[in-house]
């Protein structure tokens, strides 16, 4: 039998589709297997996939999205690991090693492994994804209500028997939108967490990055290109917080703390409030309103003290007269793809 499964979740990613394919298959062949779960796209994936012969299982499937790929994964796998790869991610070569390498040294729950922002052409930015790593013994964290520092969904792996004490999830709500966040944090309440801090795969940004529609060059907006923006991660996380905590009390008979403190929910307050304002609401919202913000940063069980530093006067710069001085340090703060800028500019 096969160590590890590598499921590709595609809709409508013909683009990239054949280059994550490619990835996973160039893994070590007599230790993973690679399913390629098709979430009812009308592009042009399932002749790509058809391509692979039995080099690949195919899945084909009406669309009923990420939760329902995740699930179905889960339910199909006999090996000890899986990974779930986006279809606009790729693997790097000898990743997997690394990862099964990781799991037999720890006896972990979950391997997270850093992820390289890469652009449409598959160019490494200069930015990697997290910026923090988290400590073995993520659980007491999360029940104090800190979400740990976490890769999108391709930079995790997990032992098939932990994933399964949190999954399958329900369709029923708005927890389908983003199975990975639920897999991801509720799979730490389970066992250790191991963690490679090394780039092992890319995660893929191919949106538009201007926030103007005028601007001459296209330049960091206030979201990671293709990932939620910011408007959509105050709305969301409650909800997807709430979620997880009725998930893990039916599943595991623990109460998480009502609210979650994080420091990308609290950030998407600041763009909220400060971005292109002006100079009297920045100082309003620093003044009065940023309490959980500087929480947020300041007493961060993830964060070296320079980090905590760098936020904290980043974000002061809020308070200088000049609108672009602010608005800059926002983009900094909060979009990773504004730093890549400052580095190749730099």
């Amino acid at each position: 039998m096969k160590d590890i499964t590598i499921v590709i979740c595609s809709y409508n990613y013909e683009r990239f589709l054949r280059e994550a394919i490619d990835s996973a298959l160039a893994q070590e062949p007599h230790r993973t297997q690679v399913v390629v779960i098709d979430d009812g796209s009308t592009d042009g994936s399932r002749a790509i996939i058809a391509s692979y012969g039995a080099r690949v299982t195919p899945v084909l499937k009406a669309n009923g999205g990420q939760a329902s790929s995740y699930n179905l994964g889960l339910e199909m796998v006999d090996t000890e690991y899986i990974l779930y790869l986006d279809s606009d991610d790729v693997l790097y070569e000898g990743a997997i090693t690394q990862v099964l390498d990781t799991f037999e040294r720890g006896g972990y729950a979950k391997v997270q492994f850093t992820l390289d922002v890469i652009d449409g052409e598959s160019r490494s930015i200069g930015v990697c994804v997290p910026h923090s790593q988290p400590p073995a013994e993520c659980a007491g964290l999360l029940r104090n209500g800190w979400l740990y520092p976490s890769p999108p969904a391709s930079g995790n792996a997990y032992r098939v028997s932990a994933l399964k004490r949190v999954l399958p999830l329900p369709q029923t709500t708005r927890r389908g939108i983003a199975a990975d966040f639920f897999a991801i944090y509720g799979v730490a309440l389970v066992g250790q967490v191991g963690v490679i801090d090394t780039p092992l795969g890319g995660y893929r940004v191919h949106r538009a990055t201007s926030e103007s529609k005028t601007a001459a060059q296209p330049r960091a907006g206030l979201s990671i290109a293709n990932s939620q923006d910011v408007n959509e991660v105050v709305q969301d996380f409650p909800r997807l917080w709430d979620a997880l905590r009725e998930l893990v009390s039916e599943r595991l008979g623990e109460q998480l703390p009502e609210q979650a403190m994080d420091f990308s929910y609290e950030k998407a307050h600041l763009c909220l409030r400060v971005y292109d304002a002006p100079l009297w609401r920045r100082w309003h919202w620093i003044v009065f309103g940023s309490r959980r913000y500087f929480r947020s940063i300041l007493s961060n069980p993830f964060w070296t003290t320079r980090k905590k530093f760098a936020a904290v006067s980043l974000t002061l710069l809020c308070l200088l007269p000049l609108r672009s001085v602010s608005d800059h340090a926002i983009r900094y703060l909060a979009n990773p793809l504004a730093r890549g800028a400052q580095t190749h500019k730099s």
